[in-house]
């Protein structure tokens, strides 16, 4: 087996280019007779056809499916500790109003972290009490909402938070139900970007000591300030370590660090606080590389830690929340773009020189800007046929004016890809339509949501009118002092 001098150490060369490995892709994708992808029995010519490329496709079935198996298999791990687990649905993901009836039909609550993602929840009719809301800088007007809305939790993020959202809740009589996201110092393995447990950015209060405030830490001032306020329904605490986690020990970390932590508040203020939401950031399977838990292995792991703790501690053991977003809707979903120019060039390696090929695409950054914000690394197939040509190192890219305009830095593609071919790439369902933009003006994909043979719409593409619709001529508008001089 040959491997190009290209290919990064995991990237093996395939033994066939046409082969899906299933932990990429939702449970209902394969290859037809003719070897084309299909997903829930409908072929991706037909979904191109229908609703043009580049298109995000969404099986609804593999998403539900996710969604109970995190529900159920926490559920059962934590049965007897504390009854059960509130999953909630990592919305910042991706979300739109049928995601959200989704999420509520498959009994998950929905995590918001804007004004705008509780809009989308107060649509698809989400009761208040199963939504909660994060952020490190709500503006009042989002926690008015919040508080309009009767939110089941608030997660605050600051004292100055604490002080806002309490004043608020008083001046209408009211108490907010809040939740305090402390950082437990624990730094996960991940990109520098999407850790988030460790001191140095700006999520949550810490709990190491001050000793500009005599050695009390930040999180133990919020635990006491909350408790105090008329405001306040202090419900636990909350932490969340980082993204795309693969080892378990900072989750475990994390969970022991919080529990001892709920032991001072009981040892201080004779209080024991009912929740403890550990988070989520469970890692999926972008690339043969990546090798996820699925979340019964997850829940048991969790449930020990937090049982054994609970008992070393004498505390009773709280209500336990997860937040999984990814890990519900990353795999469900691939990107079908049609390839355009493709090309080869000499790379400078080693040995000499070795060929790259090129197959440009009609996306890119725009619909997926992972891999310029965090190097992230993605799959590809020939999706539209397959082919006995050899498999050929080649780099997916897009169609924006910027070198960094990267799909998929290292894929075998069979040789004969050409201008036409249908190109997937899975695990698209986290962080790509919600991070995506207009750059270079450039419309929005469509989400199409494929199940029992059929599809639909969930979000529509944009069209040239959409982007010049917020676009305020000059001509039209009233001129200024400057332009009548």
């Amino acid at each position: 087996m040959t491997v190009s001098p290209l290919a990064p150490e995991w990237l093996s060369h395939p033994a066939d280019a046409n082969a899906l490995r299933p932990l990429m892709w939702a449970r209902d994708v394969s290859r037809n007779g003719s070897g084309e992808l299909e997903v829930a029995g409908v072929a991706v010519s037909a979904l191109a056809k229908e609703f043009g490329t580049p298109l995000f496709v969404v099986s609804e079935a593999d998403f539900r499916a996710r969604a109970r198996d995190f529900k159920d298999s926490f559920d059962a791990a934590f049965a007897d500790l504390c009854g059960g687990v509130d999953v909630y649905y990592a919305g910042k993901a991706f979300l739109c109003t049928e995601v959200a009836r989704w999420v509520a039909s498959e009994g998950l609550r929905l995590d918001t972290c804007s004004g705008g993602e509780l809009a989308v929840a107060c649509r698809a009719g989400i009761p208040g009490a199963d939504l909660g809301l994060h952020g490190n800088n709500k503006s009042d007007a989002e926690l008015t909402r919040a508080l309009d809305m009767g939110l089941g939790r608030i997660v605050v993020d600051s004292m100055a938070e604490l002080a806002r959202l309490g004043a608020l809740a008083s001046s209408r009589g009211e108490q907010a139900n809040v939740m305090l996201r402390l950082t437990p110092g624990v730094h996960a393995h991940t990109h520098e970007f999407i850790a988030t447990a460790h001191e140095d950015q700006k999520f949550g209060l810490s709990m190491a000591p001050d000793p500009e405030a005599g050695g009390i830490s930040p999180a133990a001032a919020a635990v006491a300030a909350a408790l105090d306020h008329e405001g306040i329904r202090l419900l636990g605490l909350h932490c969340h370590i980082g993204s795309q986690i693969f080892e378990p020990e900072g989750f475990e970390l994390a969970a022991r660090r919080l529990l001892g932590f709920l032991a001072q508040v009981k040892a201080e203020h004779g209080v024991e606080l009912p929740e403890l939401d550990l988070g989520g950031g469970y890692g999926i399977a972008y690339t043969e590389a990546d090798t996820p838990r699925p979340p019964a292995e997850i829940a048991r792991a969790m449930a020990a830690v937090v049982g054994s703790t609970c008992d070393e501690l004498g505390l009773a053991v709280p209500r336990i929340s997860i937040e999984p977003g990814r890990a519900i809707v990353g795999p469900t979903t691939f990107t079908l773009y049609r390839a355009g120019t493709v090309k080869t060039v000499r790379v400078d390696t080693d040995g000499g020189t070795s060929p790259r090929r090129y197959v440009s695409v009609d996306g890119g950054m725009s619909d997926n800007a992972r891999p310029v914000l965090y190097d992230a690394d993605y799959s590809a197939v020939l999706a539209s046929r397959s082919s006995e040509d050899d498999a050929v190192m080649s780099r997916v890219v897009g169609k924006h004016c910027e070198s960094g305009d990267i799909v998929v830095r290292d894929v075998y593609l069979p040789a004969d890809t050409a201008d036409g071919d249908l190109l997937a790439v899975p695990g698209t369902g986290a962080y790509c339509w919600a991070l995506a933009s207009n750059y270079n003006y450039i419309a929005r994909p469509p989400v199409v949501a494929v199940r029992d043979g059929a599809a639909r719409l969930i979000i529509r593409g944009e069209t040239e009118d959409d982007l010049l619709a917020r676009d305020v001529f000059a001509s039209s508008a009233r001129p200024t002092e400057t332009q009548k001089e």
